[in-house]
């Protein structure tokens, strides 16, 4: 009994080593497959960092959606969180009370990491029965908080408003319109 418990316990160790070596070689060849499509992508990604009809979602703890378009984009060589965007259509989808914020611009710099978005050139937002106009908008999704500067125009059905910076909380609703020269006014006209 004790010459079977023997033999079956160098059967057991020599298939185990057996088995380790035969996966160790296999965890070899896998690595150098794997450092093989590195250099592969690496050098694909140094010819060329653009990239077409780009699309990016997210999503808050709340469960508000946060969509982003653009038909195309260029990776920031110094930092590839950075993406640099043409021709962009952002939605935030306010879980909430289900309302839906769409923003478009010429340009966009998007981070892929905190979801902050910068707008320029031709930016608007349209919210609700809301339409914003400016040259520049500040989108912090951490923070809830847009911030539109530069030739600011606001509408809705009643009244248009000229401003230097309109900043809106999405969560809150709360909403900010101030000038950058203290003793400038808000313009605001009534459409009746």
């Amino acid at each position: 009994m004790k010459i079977l418990n023997i033999k079956g316990l160098i059967v057991i160790s020599l298939l185990s080593i057996l088995l380790l070596i035969i996966y160790s070689k296999l965890i070899k060849q896998n690595q150098l497959l794997v450092e093989e499509n590195l250099e592969i992508i690496e050098e694909d990604f140094s010819n060329s960092n653009l990239i077409k009809d780009i699309k990016y979602s997210s999503k808050d703890l709340k469960g508000n959606e946060y969509t982003i378009t653009a038909d195309e984009g260029e990776i920031d060589l110094n930092n590839s969180n950075i993406i640099f965007l043409k021709n962009v259509i952002a939605y935030i989808k306010l879980i909430k009370n289900n309302e839906i914020i769409k923003i478009s611009s010429n340009f966009g710099k998007y981070n892929t990491v905190s979801y902050d978005t910068i707008f320029s050139k031709k930016v608007e937002i349209d919210y609700i029965d809301n339409n914003l106009t400016g040259d520049y908008l500040d989108f912090s999704m951490m923070n809830n908080l847009l911030i539109m500067s530069k030739n600011v125009i606001y509408t809705n059905p009643n009244n248009i408003l000229k401003a230097d910076v309109v900043e809106l909380n999405t969560i809150t609703k709360d909403t900010k319109i101030f000038m950058y020269n203290s003793t400038e006014k808000v313009e605001v006209k009534s459409k009746n």
